[in-house]
């Protein structure tokens, strides 16, 4: 009989992470290598990579940090080159590289007839092939050898969220990517890669601090406006994400394939009445 805490063991496994100099990106992190993963931080911030490898490193985990953008495929092969050269496998992906383009935000005072356009193309391709190249490059190594992909979804692809018209196209798209990458890889490899997404509510990000809080701290009327439908009546914090990314990435989830996790808060339950 497996035991239970087998299933969710992730110990010496290697997970790459892009997007992991980001808020969300530094919660997998840690909360990876307190579960005993060997990860692989990619980012574009080489200060703060290099930080929080070091950091895992001092906590007695182990860490390497890599410098590249996920819409740049010679870093990205030659990312995973560096990785499967000091490791020799990958065993899983988390693409969670991608904030906002405060550009593609449309403002309410803005003619709606007038969009950005390039902004939004320019938010569309950081969050949906941004997901896209990494899963490309490190997917053929994982099936090979068998593993869990994890996409980062949003709220926003399947509920009108105004302002933010690219970044719910995108993961709208990232949803329909990762249905139909699933049911591919499955027809192709059988039960020996997956992949799958988490939805995450509201937390309080680097790209989007400015439109849920004012600069004392309060909440703006966005930030107001999201507490009063969330039944939780608070945003989360970027560690209630880790239990829901180490089932997807262990065993425990491995007859799971092509499916959301949402982590909001109840916010997608609540009609707002």
């Amino acid at each position: 009989m497996t035991k239970t805490s087998d299933l969710f063991s992730l110990k010496d496994k290697v997970v790459v992470v892009t997007g992991a100099t980001g808020v969300l990106g530094e919660a997998f992190v840690n909360g990876l290598a307190s579960a005993g993963t060997t990860i692989a931080i990619l980012g574009r911030n080489e200060e703060v990579a290099k930080a929080r490898a070091e950091e895992v490193t001092r906590q007695g985990g182990n860490a390497i940090y890599l410098i590249a953008d996920v819409l740049n495929e010679d870093a990205l092969v030659e990312a995973k080159n560096v990785i499967l050269a000091k490791f020799g496998r990958i065993d899983g992906l988390v693409n969670a590289a991608g904030g906002n383009v405060a550009e593609a935000v449309v403002q309410p005072e803005k003619d709606i007839f007038d969009l950005n356009v390039p902004a939004l193309k320019q938010a569309f391709d950081l969050k949906l092939f941004g997901t896209i190249l990494p899963t490309q490059i490190f997917g053929k190594t994982l099936a090979k050898q068998g593993g869990s992909i994890v996409n980062i979804s949003s709220v926003s692809a399947t509920q009108a969220v105004t302002r933010v018209l690219g970044y719910s196209l995108a993961k709208s798209a990232v949803d329909s990517y990762t249905k139909w990458m699933a049911v591919e890889l499955a027809n192709r490899y059988g039960d020996k890669i997956r992949m799958n997404a988490i939805v995450p509510g509201f937390f309080i990000t680097n790209q989007n601090r400015a439109l849920l809080t004012n600069a004392d701290g309060s909440l703006t009327a966005r930030g107001n406006a999201i507490i009063s439908k969330t039944p939780y009546k608070r945003f989360g914090n970027p560690e209630e994400l880790i239990g829901a990314l180490v089932y997807l990435l262990s065993d425990a989830s491995k007859f799971v394939n092509g499916e959301n996790l949402t982590v909001d808060g109840g916010f997608c339950a609540f009609s707002g009445v």
